[in-house]
């Protein structure tokens, strides 16, 4: 079958369903995990109305896949322009702008993407003037080691007021994303997803917190403490959850241990798992392992609120030594290599 019959009689539904009926049911299946519900709804319609397939719509459509796969490795790589060289060089100049043309009618770049990939350092110079919600707009998009450096160059108070806004964060509207990526003078505006995109949040300024370094991290948590109690509480939560202890050396696992009360330990590891209780144990002795091992039998089903106020209580004497400088969490951002 010639290209033009096979472009003009195929609809992007009848490709996606002759493309999956080709990969069959499991690798199918993978797809359908990350598809929305009306789309699956669509598509296993017209698959279950597709009776025949011809090798060459086969093998067209495969080939039309691979293509645009192609694409956007090279797009995540280094941007449309790249791709776009390098398909010209791969497939010829008229079937690159076939290709990118399809593609950029669905394409989703992530916004900001362009900044991912500049130094940090350079950033900072370019936003640092900014108001605290454009310059946390921007590093909720940015990996939390760009953020963290970024955040730790700040002033003091806009440090704050720029962690707060980033925790605060919901949903931000794709006007406002073009409009802060059009301050910055950059061409991927077009392409930002039309939803609502889901931005910021707790989740995000922790991971920031925990790749900063501990004296901007301390000064951001005491004054949240002051205007945002409940934030900075809930921050806190998760900044060092128990599981993290496997993140501590030996001899810190040893001094945690020493304050920790034996019942409350018991409970903590009821609720974690295999990894983090066999670290424990090998860092007790064979006698008070075992009989922590015999508690934990014992003691039957534990409420799962139990498990977690014990685990928070073990966490807590691990910020303790921290802030007593009795032993070093492992962080980013600049903070002295202890040997």
């Amino acid at each position: 079958m010639a290209s033009g019959k096979y472009e003009e009689e195929l609809t992007g539904l009848q490709k996606a369903a002759i493309l999956l009926i080709t990969l069959g049911p499991e690798k199918s299946a993978t797809i359908f995990k990350h598809l929305k519900e009306e789309e699956i709804e669509q598509l296993t319609l017209e698959i279950a109305n597709t009776r025949s397939i011809s090798p060459a719509e086969k093998d067209l459509v495969m080939d039309e896949f691979y293509e645009i796969c192609l694409a956007q490795q090279y797009i995540a790589e280094g941007g449309v322009g790249y791709a776009k060289e390098v398909l010209e060089k791969a497939l010829g100049a008229e079937k690159a702008m076939d290709v990118i043309g399809r593609l950029t009618a669905s394409l989703q770049v992530r916004p900001f993407e362009f900044v991912r990939k500049t130094d940090a350092s350079q950033l900072l110079n370019f936003i640092q003037d900014e108001h605290p919600q454009t310059i946390a707009l921007i590093l909720s998009y940015l990996s939390s080691a760009q953020s963290a450096q970024i955040i730790s160059a700040l002033t003091p108070d806009k440090q704050t007021d720029v962690a707060k806004r980033i925790a605060q964060m919901d949903r931000t509207s794709p006007d406002v994303i073009k409009d802060v990526e059009r301050v910055l003078e950059q061409k991927l505006a077009a392409l930002v997803n039309q939803d609502y995109t889901i931005v910021g949040g707790v989740d995000s300024i922790v991971e920031i917190l925990n790749t900063v370094d501990r004296g901007t991290e301390k000064h951001i948590m005491e004054t949240l403490e002051i205007e945002e109690p409940e934030l900075a509480d809930e921050i806190r939560r998760k900044m060092f959850v128990f599981e993290d202890i496997l993140s501590l050396d030996e001899k810190s696992i040893q001094r945690v241990l020493r304050e920790v009360d034996n019942n409350e330990l018991a409970v903590a590891l009821k609720g974690s798992n295999e990894e983090v209780q066999e670290v424990i144990f090998n860092n007790l002795s064979k006698r008070l392992a075992t009989m922590i091992r015999e508690d934990m039998d014992f003691m039957g089903p534990v409420r799962l609120k139990d498990v977690e106020e014990a685990q928070q209580k073990i966490v807590n004497i691990i910020r303790k030594l921290e802030d007593s400088a009795e032993i070093v969490i492992a962080r980013g951002g600049g903070d002295e290599i202890i040997v």
